[in-house]
């Protein structure tokens, strides 16, 4: 819970408080300490949380982009191939015919 403070040391932090503090005032300046840390971790969550709202946004947009980037590119290969499948049509239906008039 501490980190790397241990036993000995937490007891001595605990009793240079109470000698700071007094016996009156300790369990008040404790409760006070406690709602400190706990606004701090839940401020800490809030902005945790935050980041990372904003890193998933991030990315979706990414994938968002190279989803439309893939169908401009598919739908600008079908154009092409559309249209070269109609040029083909159209030389096919005037093959033998000089005057350029489509051979039913």
């Amino acid at each position: 819970m501490f980190g790397s403070i241990g036993f000995p040391e937490l007891l001595v932090i605990l009793t240079i408080a109470l000698l700071i503090f007094g016996p009156k005032k300790l369990p008040e300046v404790g409760r006070s300490i406690g709602k400190a840390l706990r606004e701090f971790r839940r401020t800490s969550d809030e902005i945790k949380d935050k980041i990372e709202e904003e890193i998933q946004a991030d990315e979706f947009r990414d994938i968002k982009k190279d989803i439309n980037n893939t169908i401009n590119i598919s739908g600008k290969t079908e154009n092409k191939k559309t249209g070269q499948d109609k040029k083909e049509e159209i030389n096919k239906g005037t093959k033998g015919n000089e005057q350029g008039k489509k051979i039913s």
